[in-house]
């Protein structure tokens, strides 16, 4: 996979227009994010898909929390017909800062995102289902089954449960990370739920999904780095602030900077080593030998938020950058 994710902050029109460039460029995955203070990403990639042609569109990663994950599923099928066939499911347990802003709590994050990617696949096969367990379903169906191809399931990890468990049943994983540490690390992570995988779910892709910012300016590129790595940061496991040695309270406080939408605030708090760790920011030199490192490990990459300060720009310069690596990996 050579992906790329675009943010909704944008006016959709913009974020189509990124879509078909990205596709000129050479990648082959267009993930929006997903956030309720953005706008609608199944809008965005409905507008992407009428302008490409063989891109794969898919929610990068919507949560089963917000959206009931039946119809999160359907919204999936509904894309997968509008695009020719195209989607995918991108699917993680969210980010608990803004969903505390809904008033949804995160519980159990594994056990409810292993539920919704194995309804959706019942529900793409034309089953009718019954569902009892982190959400409830009574004879749920599609009806327009017979037109959903074979949607992959991805799954936005970041702790080393959700990992195996991606590893043993889904897809592929998206490993929201930007620093080769943390890519040995979840390797070894991916291995031991690859053992348990059945034979019959097919090859499985370990997908970084990192925070990149690539400009010819390497300070304007690390600035624009400075929102994505606030909500990376505050979302961030304990046992990934102490691989990096990231203040825990720092990081708590970006958190509730962004809950309370004091964006600046949060943004200005980010430290030299948040960013160091939590996004590839720089020069185009700089970004590819750092991309190289990852794919030490990872079978294929997602450039993430913020791609740099010109979007255009960043866009050519991260496919160029991509399409080498991937074709000599």
């Amino acid at each position: 996979m050579i992906g790329i994710e675009l943010t909704p902050e944008h006016p959709v029109s913009r974020i189509a227009e990124l879509g078909e460039q990205a596709e000129a460029e050479g990648f082959d995955t267009v993930f929006a994010s997903c956030h309720y203070n953005n706008r609608d990403p199944f809008v965005a990639l409905d507008r992407i898909a009428r302008r490409t042609d063989t891109v794969r569109l898919g929610p990068g990663v919507a949560n089963p929390y917000e959206t009931h994950p039946v119809t999160l599923a359907s919204r999936v099928a509904t894309l997968d017909e509008a695009s020719d066939g195209r989607a995918v499911l991108g699917v993680g347990a969210g980010d608990a800062s803004t969903l505390e802003n809904l008033g949804f709590e995160r519980e159990r994050p594994l056990r409810r995102v292993l539920e919704t990617f194995k309804v959706a696949q019942d529900l793409y096969a034309g089953e009718r289902v019954d569902h009892d367990g982190t959400f409830r379903a009574a004879d749920a169906g599609l009806n327009y089954a017979d037109t959903v191809g074979e949607v992959p399931a991805y799954v936005g990890a970041q702790g080393p449960h959700m990992i195996r468990m991606a590893a043993k049943h889904a897809d592929g994983v998206l490993l929201n990370g930007s620093h080769p540490r943390d890519f040995e690390w979840a390797a070894d992570q991916v291995d031991a739920g690859l053992e348990d995988r059945p034979d019959e779910r097919g090859s499985f892709d370990f997908a970084a999904y990192a925070s990149v910012s690539v400009a010819d300016d390497a300070e304007a590129a690390r600035a624009a780095a400075r929102p994505p790595v606030a909500f990376i940061a505050a979302g961030a496991a304990p046992p990934v602030l102490d691989r990096h040695d990231i203040d825990h309270a720092v990081a708590e406080q970006i958190g509730d900077h962004i809950s309370a939408g004091a964006f600046d605030e949060a943004f200005d708090a980010v430290t030299p080593a948040m960013l160091e760790a939590f996004c590839i920011a720089g020069t185009p030199e700089t970004v590819g030998e750092q991309i190289d490192d990852v794919l030490e490990y990872a079978d294929s990459f997602v450039a993430g938020s913020p791609l740099g300060p010109d979007l255009d720009a960043a866009v050519r310069l991260a496919g160029s950058a991509l399409q080498s690596r991937i074709d000599r990996a």
